[in-house]
């Protein structure tokens, strides 16, 4: 079986340290600070590396991408329309029905709690196998 666009001799946890390494600024930090919150959320999920490059965390389905451009570090939830938001770190992709994303600008910091019971909700809604937004997640 294929892996999930990784090479065949590195795992996608390999290829997203390579990408934080190889950023060396202030992108690779949050990149790698959201990775560890992640990881205390959900300790086996899944890394991997797709589209070209992409970072992906998986449990029972793609929970978010963590994308680097110049100005922002991205993380895309895949099914983020239905999940709750009180703290309302959902601050890009708004206008559609299925994903949300949260933009972090240099010397931002995003609340460990909050992205932590998102990447959780994120995990049981995979889990439970609906994929449709539920009236009560527009909050």
């Amino acid at each position: 079986m294929k892996k999930s666009g990784a090479s065949q001799n590195q795992s996608g946890s390999e290829l997203i340290s390579k990408r934080i390494a190889a950023l060396g600024d202030w992108r690779g930090d949050t990149l790698s600070r959201m990775r560890k919150l992640i990881k205390e959320a959900v300790p086996d999920v899944v890394e991997e590396w797709r589209w070209r490059g992409t970072p992906v965390w998986s449990h029972s389905g793609i929970i978010c991408t963590g994308e680097s451009y110049k100005k922002v570090v991205k993380l895309t939830f895949a099914k983020g329309a239905s999940l709750k938001d009180p703290a309302h770190l959902f601050n890009s992709s708004l206008e559609g029905n299925v994903r949300r994303a949260i933009d972090i600008h240099e010397g931002e910091q995003v609340g460990e709690s909050a992205f932590k019971a998102l990447v959780c909700q994120a995990v049981a809604l995979n889990s439970s196998g609906k994929s449709k937004p539920s009236k009560k997640a527009k909050s």
